[in-house]
């Protein structure tokens, strides 16, 4: 490790805590900001990070600051509290799911203060942030990225540099398209095939092992079949912002996005419902729109 890097955190929620941890696990100095939930924070000062009460607090404490918030708003917040602790050669690197359009104008805000933004969102899930092997798409420059590469490795198992700065929150937005979109195809085709007849145990027979499997499907389908709500505990509501943002993305760059439009409005009557939390309970609110039950069945005793 470059011993001299001292690490600040702002985030303690699903994905931040385990990151955090990690970084602590092997060796880094870390300083987090306060939390309104104040069992990660406790669990953190146990393991020997100090705590910040103050965004421009953190800023003064470390080179390299981790953000994993909810998205572009919170993360401006953050970076424009901290403008004023934040050190010449300090990088900033947002490990949320942002709109890359406030990800760079926030990179011109901080480059004339000698401070880098790097975009470094996630993948999987709390299980692989608590484990250290998230994966994680990268935007910085090549000096930038090297250096930063020791820190993204204690919570990291896959790491890809995609580009230069804001890259990493568009190939993110690319990356939940997909997911987020599997996610409305699985709930639809969950929803009709109930409505004829066929059993999610029986349409989890033929699709599970075949060309049409993959890990994202497994989880997903945890809800459904096993009413295990811990399975990925990503939000609807994060799912909504996330494809408002590539919608925003798809209009800036001139390309149509019917099938990102269709995933949207599907994420949106959920979370206007307001019964279900997470993507694996999607298809409990499609089946629902479409008079068909998709709860998860009590286990027998």
């Amino acid at each position: 490790m470059t011993a001299n890097e001292r690490i600040g955190f702002a985030g303690l929620g699903y994905m931040g805590h385990g990151m955090a941890k990690n970084i602590v696990e092997k060796g880094y100095h870390l300083t987090f900001l306060a939390h309104k939930n104040r069992a990660p924070a406790e669990d953190m000062l146990k393991r020997g990070a100090a705590e910040a009460a103050t965004p421009r607090e953190l800023a003064e404490s470390a080179s390299i600051i981790f953000l994993c918030v909810t998205g572009s708003r919170q993360v401006e917040e953050i970076v424009r509290a901290m403008k004023q602790g934040l050190k010449k050669g300090s990088v900033v690197v947002d490990c949320s799911t942002s709109d890359p359009t406030s990800t760079m104008a926030l990179a011109s805000e901080l480059a004339p203060l000698g401070v880098d933004l790097v975009d470094a969102p996630l993948g999987r899930t709390p299980k692989e942030a608590w484990e250290g092997t998230l994966d994680t798409m990268v935007g910085a420059s090549d000096a930038v990225f090297a250096r930063l590469r020791p820190v993204l490795e204690t919570w990291a198992g896959r790491i890809v540099h995609i580009g230069a700065t804001g890259d990493g929150h568009r190939m993110k937005l690319l990356n939940n398209f997909l997911s987020l979109g599997y996610a409305a195809l699985y709930s639809e085709a969950l929803a009709l095939s109930a409505k004829v007849g066929i059993s999610p145990e029986r349409f989890d027979g033929v699709i599970r092992g075949s060309r049409m499997d993959c890990g994202f499907y497994q989880t997903f389908m945890r809800w459904v079949l096993e009413g295990d709500r811990d399975a990925h505990k990503f939000t609807l509501a994060n799912g909504l912002k996330d494809l408002t943002y590539l919608e925003s993305m798809a209009n800036a760059a001139g390309v149509a996005n019917p099938l990102g439009n269709a995933a949207k409005n599907s994420f949106l009557g959920a979370v206007t419902a307001g019964k279900e939390e997470y993507v694996p309970m999607l298809p409990t609110h499609i089946g629902r729109v479409n008079g068909v039950d998709l709860m998860p069945k009590p286990k027998k005793g």
